[in-house]
């Protein structure tokens, strides 16, 4: 099993930065990626950004050019710094593991992100 514990989130005004961070633990050498999600009342969750354990990554478009997602092997730790924000980012970001199945298999307990206009 793998735990994953988000920290970061909170209110901010549009245009301003936050950072959201995602400790592991567990059995890390199952993870092949991890990532986060975001889900906004009303709508499905969705891909904001993910990265390998190579350090490849991918961002949803609508991210693109804002978020920057890192990660720090010593400390098991991913991060998803979120700049330039807007009323719409508004959701709960929830950090995902993917197995060896490369789908997200483990998540997080989610962290609030409001972005006030």
């Amino acid at each position: 099993q793998v735990q994953l514990v988000e920290s970061g989130g909170g209110l901010v005004q549009a245009g301003g930065s936050l950072r959201l961070s995602c400790a592991a633990s567990g059995s890390l050498f199952r993870i092949n990626a991890m990532g986060w999600h975001r889900q906004a009342p009303g709508k499905q969750r969705e891909l904001v950004a993910r990265i390998t354990r190579g350090g490849s990554t991918n961002y949803a478009d609508s991210v693109k050019g804002r978020f920057t997602i890192s990660r720090d092997n010593a400390k098991n730790t991913v991060y998803l710094q979120m700049g330039g924000l807007k009323p719409e980012d508004t959701a709960v970001y929830y950090c995902n593991a993917e197995g060896p199945r490369w789908t997200p298999e483990f998540w997080g307990q989610g962290t609030q992100v409001t972005v006030s206009s």
